[in-house]
This record gives structure tokens, C-alpha cells and sequence, in this order.
């Protein structure tokens, strides 16, 4: 595999992007934040304190809402500067992106997981999200290279 694709990421993809890797990295602790205020929610409906416990699962359903309106804000006002022109080069070691401001090149072995979704591939090193590779950007022959590849390395991760 070696390729070459330009494209422009737009800021509803980078907030899109980033609000589903923090998510999948957040999930276990939203989970458990979610249980907990249900649980307690119910104890303090059991034991009299109604009021308090209504707040708590109204908590249970609002904060999830609420992080993922902050996320996909947050990804659209502070990741603006990914949104130039960028030429990414693929090969099988790794990709390299350029931009008129900056290069990087990282080697597909830095990350411990990569998340295929319909529109990204979501990179992560251990549990953290660090960045991600939109579908768009390649051509079906090319995504298809690419799933095959990082299936190839999740799988030989895995043995």
C-alpha cells in the first residue's frame, strides 16, 4: 500500500471526529457515572428525599446530552486549525500529514487500537484518543486497503 489523497476536513467532521473517540474512550466512566446517579436517585427516593432523587435521574439523563453538545463545541471552536488543505501519504508503516503550518508522520505500530467507523477511523494509544483518518478522503478501493490493514494489525495485536 502507498497513496496519496488531499483533502480539507471541515469543522463539523473534526467536532464529529473528536466527540466519538472521547466518547469511546469516556464510555466505562460515563457508564459508571450514569449508574451511580440512578442508584443514589433511587435510594433517596426510597428513603424520603424525592426532590433530590428526581434531580438525580433528571443528572443521569441531561449530563450525557449535555458532554456530547460540549464535545462537538469544543471540537468545532478549538480544532479549527485542522481545517486546511491536508495531504496525507499512506503506506503500510504508517501515514505522514502535511499542511502549509506543519508535518507529522506516525507509524500505524504507535496506536494499541483503531475504531472503524462508517465515517472515521478512530485512533487510540492505550485507552486515549489521539486522532482519527476520514473515510471521505479515500476512494472505496483505498478504505478497503485500509480496513484490511488495520484489521490485519488489530488482529495480530490480539494473538
Amino acid at each position: 500500500m502507498d497513496f496519496t489523497v488531499r483533502y480539507r476536513p471541515s469543522q463539523e467532521e473534526v467536532a464529529r471526529a473528536l466527540q466519538q473517540g472521547v466518547k469511546l474512550q469516556l464510555r466505562v466512566l460515563l457508564t459508571t457515572l450514569i449508574a451511580v446517579l440512578v442508584v443514589c436517585g433511587l435510594l433517596l427516593v426510597l428513603i424520603g428525599s424525592v426532590t433530590i432523587g428526581i434531580a438525580m435521574f433528571i443528572g443521569a439523563v441531561v449530563f450525557p446530552v449535555v458532554m456530547s453538545w460540549s464535545l462537538h463545541r469544543t471540537g468545532r471552536r478549538r480544532l479549527a486549525f485542522l481545517c486546511v488543505p491536508t495531504t496525507l501519504h499512506l503506506t503500510g508503516d504508517g501515514y505522514k500529514a502535511e499542511t502549509d503550518q506543519h508535518t507529522t508522520a506516525t507509524r500505524w505500530s504507535l496506536f494499541s487500537r483503531i475504531v472503524t467507523t462508517p465515517e472515521f477511523w478512530l485512533f487510540f494509544v492505550n485507552r486515549q484518543f489521539t486522532g482519527f483518518l476520514p473515510r471521505r478522503a479515500f476512494t472505496h478501493e483505498q478504505q478497503t486497503e485500509l480496513d484490511a490493514l488495520f484489521t490485519a494489525r488489530q488482529n495480530t495485536a490480539v494473538s
